[in-house]
C-alpha cells in the first residue's frame, strides 16, 4: 500500500509585513510556487510558520486562506502547537471547519511531559478529529521525546497516518522501522539529514530551505526516489551549507532572509525574532549568496520567478 501522504511538505513561513502583521496576499503568491515546484503538500504555521507567536484567530486564518489558495490540489496541513490538551482540540475542530486537510502535531508546548502525559495528548487531539494525523517528535527542540516504542502504542489510532522525525538521530528510522514497519508514512523533518534518511526509507520530508530553494529541492527529493544516488549525492554537496540554515534556533531568520535573497518573500519576523544583523546576518547573507552563485543546472526545470524590489542588503 502506498503511504496516506508522501513526497516533500514544507514547513511554511507566515509572511509578515515590516510592523509584523500578517501577510496573506505575500504567503499566498509563496504557496503556488510551491506547489508549481511540485511538492506532495504544506504544513502551515508550524515552527517555520512561527506558530507560538501568532494568535489563534490569525492561525486560523492563514489555514483558512491556503486552503482557499490550494483548492484541493493538495494536501494542507495546520500545525497543532497548543500549550494544553483542550486548546489543541478545539484548534483543530476550527481549522477542519475552515478545510484543513490534516494536522502535524506537537506534544503540548511548555511542559515537558512523561510518557502517559504525552501520549494522552496525542490521543485527545486525534479524538478530537476526523482528520489524519502527523505526530511531529522533535525532543532537541520540544523536550518531549516520542520514542519508537511509543509510537507504537499509537498504531491502534487509524487517523494517526505519519510520523515526522526530528531527533537528529537517523537511528531513528531503521528503530521506528522495526518497530512498526510500514504502519505509518515515515517523514524526516531535518533539512541536513534527507539524503541520509532517503537511504534509510523514508516517505517523504518536511522541508525548510527548500522554501527558499524549491526547484532545486523537488529535484534532490525526485532523485532519491529515482535511486539516482550519485547526482542525488552531487546535488546534495551543493546545498549542504543551505540546509544547515535549517538547523538554527534562528531558522525562521534564516529561511526568510534566503527567501528574500531569491525574490520569494520577506525576511519580517514577529517579535521575540527579530531579524539577523550585523556579522550573524553577514555570515548568513554569505551563504545564501554563494548558494546562488554556484548552484547547478536543473536539467531542463525552471525556477521561480523574482518578484522584483524584495531583496536587500
Amino acid at each position: 500500500m502506498k503511504p496516506y501522504w508522501q513526497g516533500v511538505f514544507p514547513a511554511v513561513t507566515t509572511q509578515m509585513h515590516r510592523d509584523g502583521s500578517i501577510d496573506l496576499e505575500s504567503t499566498a503568491r509563496h504557496l503556488e510556487v510551491l506547489i508549481d515546484s511540485g511538492v506532495g503538500g504544506l504544513v502551515m504555521c508550524g515552527s517555520l510558520g512561527e506558530n507560538q507567536s501568532l494568535g489563534g484567530d490569525e492561525k486560523r486564518a492563514v489555514v483558512e486562506a491556503a486552503v482557499s489558495v490550494v483548492a484541493g490540489r493538495i494536501p494542507v496541513l495546520g500545525g497543532v502547537a497548543e500549550t494544553s490538551s483542550r486548546a489543541a482540540c478545539r484548534y483543530v475542530k476550527d481549522c477542519r471547519a475552515v478545510g484543513a486537510d490534516g494536522f502535524m502535531v506537537m506534544p503540548a508546548m511548555a511542559y515537558r511531559g512523561d510518557e502517559r502525559e504525552v501520549l494522552g495528548h496525542l490521543r485527545a487531539v486525534a479524538k478530537a478529529t476526523d482528520a489524519p494525523l502527523m505526530i511531529y517528535n522533535n525532543p532537541i527542540a520540544y523536550a518531549n521525546d516520542v520514542t519508537p516504542r511509543m509510537f507504537a502504542k499509537l498504531a491502534e489510532i487509524d487517523t494517526i497516518v505519519a510520523l515526522k522525525e526530528s531527533s537528529d538521530n537517523t537511528r531513528r528510522i531503521t528503530d521506528l522501522r522495526n518497530e512498526v514497519g510500514d504502519r505509518f508514512a515515515l517523514f524526516t523533518g531535518v533539512d541536513d539529514l534527507a539524503l541520509e534518511s532517503a537511504v534509510l526509507g523514508i516517505d517523504g520530508w518536511v522541508a525548510g530551505i527548500g522554501l527558499a530553494f524549491p526547484y532545486e529541492n523537488q529535484l534532490l527529493w525526485d532523485l532519491t526516489r529515482e535511486g539516482k544516488w550519485d547526482e542525488a549525492r552531487a546535488l546534495y554537496r551543493w546545498y549542504t551549507p543551505l540546509l544547515h540554515l535549517d538547523v538554527s534556533t534562528k531558522l525562521v531568520q534564516n529561511i526568510k532572509l534566503a527567501m528574500q535573497e531569491e525574490g520569494l518573500g520577506n525576511e519580517w519576523v514577529r517579535a521575540p525574532r527579530l531579524q539577523l544583523v550585523g556579522a550573524e546576518r553577514t555570515r548568513v547573507i554569505g551563504i545564501i549568496r554563494e548558494g546562488i552563485a554556484t548552484r547547478p543546472k536543473l536539467l531542463g526545470r525552471k525556477r521561480a520567478a523574482k518578484s522584483p524590489g524584495t531583496r536587500r542588503s
